[in-house]
């Protein structure tokens, strides 16, 4: 039982009983601004565990589960949101198979944390869940403004918008990692700071890398992850103390988000799910992501153990939820209404059959892969 499904679950309870006490969670931006820091932390958190050398060694698992996943995710949830709910519009039904295409790592982190599952499964797990939100981001909104009431999203450069979204993010990420990265090495080798200085330095570079990519019109969680990614393989030295530090403020952010998210949404949308909810948002974890991961890694020759294990750790949580209320103020009530109850339901389930499941089928792969490779001999041309 993991922690998410406690602080949802607790959330859900006190929003039941206290309604009127938890309406101080219930503000759109709010819950916007909490999960949007959270996400923040958690991406540069992550990313900077990532070793360059290692995802150099095993660059092509992320690639194929960005570059022809996500694509095929978004698809295949449009093509199922028009089959199973009656009447929907197009654009709805892409709104929602893009904010539920992007993937919550740190809700299947007893996989990441497991040594004896390889490391290029869990590399590529963690680079997909760090990139992939900041790639959906401008196709929900490519979505959103099709369903959008205000005329000024309506008359936005859509191509534009894409490259400065995926052409600014990364550098400025870097640029930030790298820099921010020398200074506080510098000043650790000098003495100039503490090591919980550090930490709390580390996380303010992911900060700034966010808030300079949103200023300039990049993308910032693409930012916030690569800024992460360069400053932990620049401070190898300090990265686990860091890593320590980053990831005990993020999970208590993180918990406090998926709290909130118990106490003021689900109260709300759990009367109102119907049956065609249920089944999409069971299509969208148990169907659409692994066919997806599935067609994308044709040709690799993966065994099926290890395209079931990608295939299944896919949980939608706090990017989902993030662009959740990110487009829903500016779309017609009643599809606000409709995006909002099939992405909180399908989160919510995530959170507990992703939980659940984590460390059984982890261990269980692991053990499968020990045995296997105890029989296995790769010849030296592989």
């Amino acid at each position: 039982i993991t922690l998410p499904i406690i602080f949802t679950l607790a959330g859900l309870g006190l929003g039941l009983v206290t309604p009127h006490f938890v309406g101080m969670f219930s503000s759109q931006h709010g819950l916007h601004l909490l999960a949007e820091l959270t996400l923040i932390l958690v991406l540069a958190s992550d990313s900077s565990q990532i070793s360059f050398a290692e995802l150099k060694r095993n660059k092509i698992l992320p690639i194929r589960l960005l570059v022809l996943g996500l694509p095929l995710m978004i698809g295949l949830g449009l093509v199922s949101a028009l089959l199973v709910f009656s009447g929907i519009k197009w654009q709805e039904a892409g709104l929602i198979a893009a904010i539920l295409a992007p993937t919550d790592a740190a809700l299947g982190a007893s996989i990441l944390a497991l040594k004896t599952i390889p490391s290029s499964l869990r590399q590529g797990l963690n680079v997909e869940s760090g990139l992939n939100d900041g790639m959906a981001l401008p196709v929900v909104l490519f979505f959103a403004c099709f369903l959008t009431i205000t005329h000024q999203n309506a008359e936005l450069n859509w191509l534009a918008f894409l490259a400065l979204q995926l052409c600014l993010g990364a550098p400025i990420g870097i640029l930030t990692g790298w820099i921010g990265g020398k200074c506080i090495a510098k000043a650790a080798q000098k003495k100039w700071i503490t090591s919980h200085f550090q930490g709390i330095a580390a996380m303010a570079l992911a900060i700034i890398a966010y808030a300079g990519a949103e200023l300039l019109g990049g993308n910032g969680f693409v930012s916030a992850f690569l800024a992460g990614l360069t400053y932990g393989n620049l401070n190898v030295k300090y990265s686990n103390f860091l890593h320590e530090f980053t990831q005990t403020e993020s999970e208590f952010l993180s918990q406090i988000t998926f709290f909130v998210f118990g106490a003021s949404i689900l109260p709300a949308i759990l009367p109102q799910v119907d049956l065609q909810i249920v089944i999409y948002s069971l299509l969208s974890l148990f169907v659409i992501r692994p066919l997806a991961v599935s067609l994308s890694m044709v040709g690799m020759k993966m065994p099926v153990p290890t395209l079931m294990l990608l295939g299944w750790f896919g949980p939608r949580g706090l990017a989902s939820l993030l662009f959740a209320l990110l487009v829903l103020p500016d779309i017609i009530p009643s599809e606000a209404w409709h995006v909002q109850k099939i992405v909180g339901f399908t989160v919510l389930l995530s959170i507990v059959l992703h939980g659940v499941s984590a460390a059984p089928l982890g261990r269980l792969y692991g053990k499968w892969h020990t045995k296997r490779e105890s029989f296995t001999h790769p010849l030296n041309e592989s």
